[in-house]
């Protein structure tokens, strides 16, 4: 069993007749690799050199042959050579069985007969287009999202998924499309979710799903946000007007309830005080007053009694 980045695998690789899981292959500096095989096409030419000088026919042509062997030998040699940038890994296979991944970057040599697939571990950004969907209250919206992920597991990027970037891209948009019907752009229930007041938590919701839909590509979900979320234009105007009426309500409810707080305050001061003595009917007609011009959305016009207070 062999540890690599933070993930135990069983180094049989894929063709254990199990999931594909990413180990190191076995790779060493390539440095001394390339002065070797340098110094092999160097022997090699040496020796044709030799073999075309020496008297002996038979002399001649042993060294000339073994020159060439040893010069196309270490050609075949050096082709095990890889320069592996950060941020990049080489998925190793011999002759279709998964032999692990380079990671370490610089230039490594590993068995010249093997294939070595590049992959980028970068982080990349994935933005949706925008989908139509209906909200869980029915009504058409429209929304897209960016996705932030990055190749986590090579050997499952690689063996289990026809194409893992097309694969991402395909199962973002089905959970932003799953997320969308799941919650309403705007909820009835002060106690529900919805799309437009709770993205931090939604889009958590998002990151989860989509992050338990790559994991057979061994992608790792890094973030999501949505970037665009808006009403359908067939039902915008509607839905605007209900927002403002919304919004109108609500103000009109705080501007009631602090009306009816200066007016009690006022009874109060005014009792308290002994400033003036009212029955219950001038209280009445002092209350409705004092009401009209608190929650009227126009200035009043004041009437002054020039009489007594029962005239």
């Amino acid at each position: 069993m062999t540890e690599v980045a933070g993930t135990t695998t069983d180094q049989t690789g894929a063709g254990a007749g199990s999931k594909a899981r990413e180990y190191a292959a076995h790779s060493i500096g390539g440095g001394p690799a390339l002065l070797a095989g340098l110094a092999g096409m160097l022997g090699g030419v040496g020796l044709v050199v030799a073999g075309a000088v020496a008297g002996p026919a038979g002399l001649k042509v042993a060294l000339i042959v073994l020159g060439l062997l040893v010069f196309m030998g270490s050609i075949v040699a050096m082709s095990g050579l890889n320069v592996v940038e950060p941020g990049q890994a080489r998925v190793v296979q011999l002759f279709g069985r998964y032999r692990g991944t380079i990671r370490t970057d610089g230039l490594r040599w590993v068995n010249p007969l093997t294939s070595r697939e590049k992959i980028s571990t970068r982080v990349r950004n994935h933005e949706t287009a925008v989908l139509k969907v209906n909200d869980a209250y029915g009504n058409p919206i429209e929304l897209a999202a960016v996705v932030v992920w990055r190749v986590e597991d090579t050997a499952r990027a690689v063996f289990e998924v026809e194409d893992f970037t097309e694969f991402v891209e395909t199962q973002a948009e089905a959970a932003v499309r799953h997320i969308a019907i799941e919650y309403p752009y705007d909820s009835h229930d002060e106690a529900g979710l919805s799309l437009r007041e709770n993205s931090e938590e939604i889009t958590g919701k998002l990151a989860a799903e989509l992050q338990a839909r790559v994991d057979a590509a061994g992608v790792e979900i890094i973030e999501s946000r949505f970037t665009h979320l808006a009403y359908a234009p067939e039902i915008a105007s509607a839905m605007l007007q209900r927002q403002q009426a919304g919004a109108m309500v609500a103000a009109r409810k705080q501007i009631v309830e602090g009306a009816v707080g200066m007016v009690e305050l006022a009874l109060n001061r005014l009792t308290e005080e002994d400033i003036v003595d009212l029955d219950p009917e001038r209280k009445a007609a002092m209350v409705s007053n004092l009401m009209v011009v608190l929650c009227g959305d126009r200035a009043a016009q004041p009437v002054v009694n020039t009489g007594t207070l029962y005239q």
